[in-house]
């Protein structure tokens, strides 16, 4: 990988163009600061650790059974202190649970993710849910309108929550077909107030991509409902080439999961719930919580943070993560506009002999972030941190892998906005194996991706300098 002075012009997207972009923009600007809570303490690892939760399909372990399976957990990756501290003090983070006896599967591009979700949803027999972003009305968006529509025809519920902004730019007929079709539709914090149920937040919005079927798989990641994914991002040789002057042209490298076992159960809440909350009503009572097996070995949490129970809970187990880390800390972000006790947290594991490694896009759909984003290079770099931007594809996912056993697939940027203003969801997985693919899969994109050194970084232009600068100042609000 060769280190770069320059930096390609950002390719920026045409979605929430014109002038509603801009309303919805000062609205949120309007709304006030909200501020993120003070997390020194797990930084300086003080905060008091409790004895690790282990669901089983057959109930919770005793203390004793369950330090037993992460002793032999962290017999496999040697010494770190990820499964001595970090576990134990997730929990006091979140309270979720991890539960074992789960089946992961690493999904990492958009069209092996469309396969997958779709055939799942050819099986489905009781209920469908899905949760997501955005939902268009291109070729993609219709192949899943068209399945689900095909399924509630054969008597199967499906319920379908989308963002209000999201899915700004899909017509009306879009989901006036889904409603004629039988399916429970849910707009998230709509942006007319007048459609808006009780409580009315533009800023707040549902960033999570959720889908379940029968209550037995689940499917979350970064992943929305959108052509952007009916591209391969795996591209090699030959086909190697400048991106599109628009990114919706280009393929998106993203990263999915499909789980199962009994976390499914856990995910299945988080919907429910996320229903509940807007809505006041419970959805009609299917078969959501069927009994389950185990089905794999793996230990999930499923983590969901929304924005007004203010419970942070991915932004905490993000520091935590870093600041019980041991040997490697492997980040994988789309937009990166992090609050400074997040820089704090990666600069202090570099200094420390952690090996930090970040791949960030090197062109977006989001021109004012790519911005943001690199004004935190020069400080992140001083401390040792390694910044590689990736080439061709544009990148789109959120995951990190530590210490070879910890994991973290799901919808949450390291961004402000995602912290503060999102309802985001996101999987943390421990196991080994699971951990190597993951691994496997952030050298890959190191492959296709340049490396930037503090002493080319200090090369670019005055104008770029100029645009970090602007930006960093309207940070809060991207």
């Amino acid at each position: 990988m060769n280190s770069r002075t320059q930096t390609r012009r950002p390719v920026t997207r045409t979605w929430c163009t014109g002038w509603l972009f801009p309303i919805i923009m000062l609205f949120a600007m309007l709304a006030g600061c909200a501020s993120l809570p003070d997390v020194d303490y797990l930084r300086r690892g003080q905060l008091q650790i409790q004895k690790p939760t282990i669901v089983t399909a057959n109930g919770t372990l005793s203390d004793g059974k369950a330090q037993s399976m992460l002793d032999r957990m962290a017999a496999k990756v040697g010494a770190t202190d990820i499964l001595a501290r970090h576990v134990a003090a997730e929990e006091a983070i979140s309270g979720a649970p991890l539960v074992a006896g789960n089946k992961v599967v690493l999904l990492d591009d958009g069209p092996i993710t469309m396969r997958a979700m779709m055939n799942a949803l050819r099986t489905a027999r009781d209920h469908i849910n899905l949760e997501t972003y955005i939902i268009e009305a291109d070729e993609v968006g219709r192949a899943f309108a068209d399945l689900l529509i095909q399924k509630r025809a054969a008597g199967v519920q499906v319920n379908l929550i989308y963002d209000s902004v999201g899915a700004l730019t899909t017509p009306p007929e879009f989901f006036e077909r889904l409603r004629a079709g039988g399916i429970n539709l849910l707009e998230y914090n709509p942006i007319n107030p007048l459609k808006a149920e009780g409580k009315w937040d533009i800023n707040q919005r549902d960033h999570r991509k959720l889908l379940i079927v029968d209550g037995r798989v689940a499917f979350t990641g970064g992943v929305n409902i959108s052509r952007v994914y009916g591209k391969s991002s795996l591209i090699r040789g030959k086909n190697r080439q400048a991106p599109p002057e628009d990114a919706k042209e280009s393929a998106w490298r993203d990263t999915h999961m499909q789980i199962e076992g009994p976390v499914v159960a856990e995910f299945q809440k988080l919907f429910l719930d996320t229903w509940r909350r807007q809505t006041g009503n419970d959805i009609t009572a299917k078969r959501y919580f069927p009994p389950l097996k185990p089905e794999g070995n793996a230990l999930v949490r499923a983590l969901g943070s929304t924005a007004d129970q203010e419970d942070y809970s991915v932004y905490k187990t993000y520091v935590s993560a870093l600041s019980n880390a041991s040997n490697y800390v492997h980040l994988t972000t789309a937009y990166f506009v992090p609050d400074q006790q997040i820089v704090e947290a990666m600069k202090e594991a570099a200094q420390r002999g952690v090996d930090v490694k970040i791949i960030f896009p090197s062109f977006t759909d989001h021109e004012l972030i790519l911005y943001a984003g690199r004004s935190f290079y020069d400080e992140l770099l001083q401390a040792g941190v390694k910044i590689y931007e990736r080439r061709i594809a544009m990148l789109h996912a959120k995951t990190a892998v530590v210490d070879g056993v910890w994991s973290t697939i799901g919808s949450t940027n390291l961004d402000m906005r995602s912290f503060l203003h999102n309802d985001e969801l996101n999987a943390v997985i421990l196991n080994v194996d699971f951990a190597e693919k993951m691994e496997a899969l952030f050298q890959r994109d190191l492959r296709d991706s340049d490396q930037i050194t503090l002493e080319t970084w200090r090369q670019r232009g005055i104008g770029q300098k100029m645009k970090e600068w602007a930006v960093r100042v309207l940070e809060y609000w991207l």
